[in-house]
């Protein structure tokens, strides 16, 4: 969704615009940018409700790295969503809190599923399964990280598109029916998939772009520095030699076997 523009009010409407993205990027989501985005909702029309589902070992950064993206668009309200409402456990050792049961939230304008080594428990839970599938029917956007993409597919959701996740999984994808994109960011549709973990950054931005413009991506993106400049050129398999691939396979079976 990109801000709505009446009349001869272009340049009213981006002004109000960047007002409300600097107060939300300088001070977060203030009871003042809430005001703000109510007052102008008549200029800008974006007002999206953000279902992010979180599950015991799921990925800490699949969930934080798009929401500290997202949560910076002005009228964006992020709910965080599990089959039951409390804290959950990450694979960092970092504690999320689910304020809402699966039974709380039956749509959104933005579905997110990350992966993580918990996704193993619930890939066959008929609740969760369902709930993305009937989220998915009135979602604007419906989008994963990592191998959050593989709940996507038992869902039904991503038969027949093109889509990407974790290079690990990548092949299980065709399982479902999908088309594999050796890609960081894959957009079909209203369906964004990205590969593994840190993709989810990229992903956010590239869905902000989507619903409020490039300028704001931009500014959301030079908020954050957001300027990858990583000390190793080892982030993708034809990168690294084959002993540093074998042992990052062989964790990953192992982990998966736990």
């Amino acid at each position: 969704m990109v801000p709505v523009l009446h009349g001869d009010s272009k340049v009213i409407t981006a002004a109000l615009f960047d007002i409300i993205t600097l107060f939300k990027l300088q001070s977060g989501y203030t009871p003042v940018t809430f005001l703000l985005t109510i007052l102008f909702s008549e200029f800008i029309s974006i007002f999206m409700e953000i279902a992010v589902l979180i599950f015991d070992n799921v990925n800490a950064l699949d969930v934080v790295g798009p929401c500290e993206v997202l949560s910076k668009i002005p009228g964006t309200f992020i709910k965080y969503v599990a089959k039951e409402s409390g804290p959950k456990n990450t694979d960092a050792q970092l504690k999320l809190i689910a304020d809402y049961a699966l039974t709380d939230i039956t749509k959104a304008d933005i579905l997110l599923i990350p992966g993580g080594q918990g996704l193993k428990s619930i890939i066959d839970d008929d609740d969760i399964i369902d709930w993305i599938t009937n989220c998915n029917k009135t979602t604007k956007w419906t989008v994963s990280v990592c191998t959050g993409a593989l709940l996507l597919g038992v869902a039904g959701i991503l038969k027949g598109l093109k889509a990407t996740t974790h290079w690990s999984r990548l092949p299980c994808l065709e399982d479902f029916g999908a088309k594999l994109q050796r890609k960081r960011v894959v957009i079909d549709g209203k369906v964004i998939t990205c590969a593994g973990v840190s993709a989810g950054i990229d992903m956010a931005l590239t869905l902000t772009s989507l619903i409020a413009g490039q300028t704001t991506a931009k500014a959301i993106q030079l908020a954050l520095e957001y300027d990858p400049a990583p000390p190793f050129d080892a982030g993708s398999p034809d990168k690294v030699p084959e002993e540093i691939f074998e042992m990052v396979v062989r964790k990953i079976e192992a982990r998966e076997q736990d």
